[in-house]
């Protein structure tokens, strides 16, 4: 996937229509086709709940096709993309970052999980006790004054109800039920990718030896402990190259690369293309 450089990054100030209101949270509905080309980002969390429709949604180079009763999670940060059918009826819940770190605990699985499997299929029940939490923060929003606490708890309710559907669905939940300590390893590499690329220094937080945590992850992952450290890096360089104006080798600097030859290799023996290449327009 190849795009260009200087996609701004969206806030939820953006989105906002009565400019006398608090734009903390926002709902609004989605009818008919719509078509994103350009990548960018949010500074805010989405909730965007599927009643019908087709297409595809991209979450961070990740390509998810799109249908009825899916609940979308996209977090602040993230890359997307659509390119959604005729058909399509969804709603979107658009929450700012204060707002969210509010409830972020009712999603029961750390947030993480989220980010790696952010499409959760919903069964008819729980589509429509979802739908009707929608609605309600809906009518909530119309009202003055509105009751805050009366919105937080109804996105309080979401969010328990989509860690529910989660369970049977993320991706190696299984693993990281069994094994928490994989779940911190990935937690870790979230905060500390840019300045270390060791698995040594991710196993000495973690109180266990580097050989110990790569047996874990060939064992739940089949695949090297240092293959983590490497995927987030390369999903970080994606993301600055797609919405930073920032020259290559800036961005080489922000990731802790300072040698602008060793990460155009890199990137290029992880993706295929070197940076300029991806920034291509295509």
């Amino acid at each position: 996937m190849k795009a260009k450089s200087s996609i701004p990054v969206l806030r939820i100030d953006d989105f906002q229509i009565d400019l006398q209101s608090d734009s903390s949270i926002q709902y609004h509905e989605i009818f008919g086709s719509r078509l994103i080309e350009k990548a960018h980002q949010h500074d805010f969390f989405l909730f965007l709940l599927f009643e019908n429709g087709g297409g595809t949604h991209t979450i961070d180079f990740i390509t998810h096709d799109v249908s009825g009763h899916q609940l979308h999670l996209l977090f602040p940060g993230q890359v997307h993309t659509w390119n959604l059918t005729g058909d399509t009826r969804a709603f979107q819940l658009m929450i700012s970052k204060r707002i969210f770190e509010i409830f972020a605990n009712s999603l029961r699985y750390d947030l993480i999980l989220y980010q790696k499997n952010p499409v959760l299929a919903l069964s008819a029940s729980a589509f429509e006790q979802i739908m009707y939490e929608f609605k309600a923060i809906q009518t909530e929003l119309s009202l003055e004054p509105r009751l805050w606490d009366i919105i937080s708890s109804r996105c309080r309710i979401i969010a328990q109800m989509a860690s529910r559907e989660a369970e049977d669905k993320f991706t190696g939940l299984t693993a990281y039920q069994s094994k928490p300590i994989l779940v911190d390893y990935l937690s870790l590499i979230d905060m500390n990718f840019r300045q270390q690329r060791s698995v040594t220094f991710y196993a000495d937080k973690l109180n266990i030896t580097p050989n110990y945590l790569n047996i874990l992850c060939k064992k739940h992952f089949h695949t090297s402990a240092t293959s983590f450290i490497h995927n987030r890096l390369i999903l970080e360089a994606k993301r600055l190259l797609l919405t930073s104006k920032n020259s290559v080798k800036e961005i080489s600097y922000e990731l802790g690369f300072y040698d602008l030859a060793y990460f155009s290799k890199f990137f290029k023996t992880q993706t295929g293309a070197s940076p300029r290449e991806f920034r291509l327009p295509l």
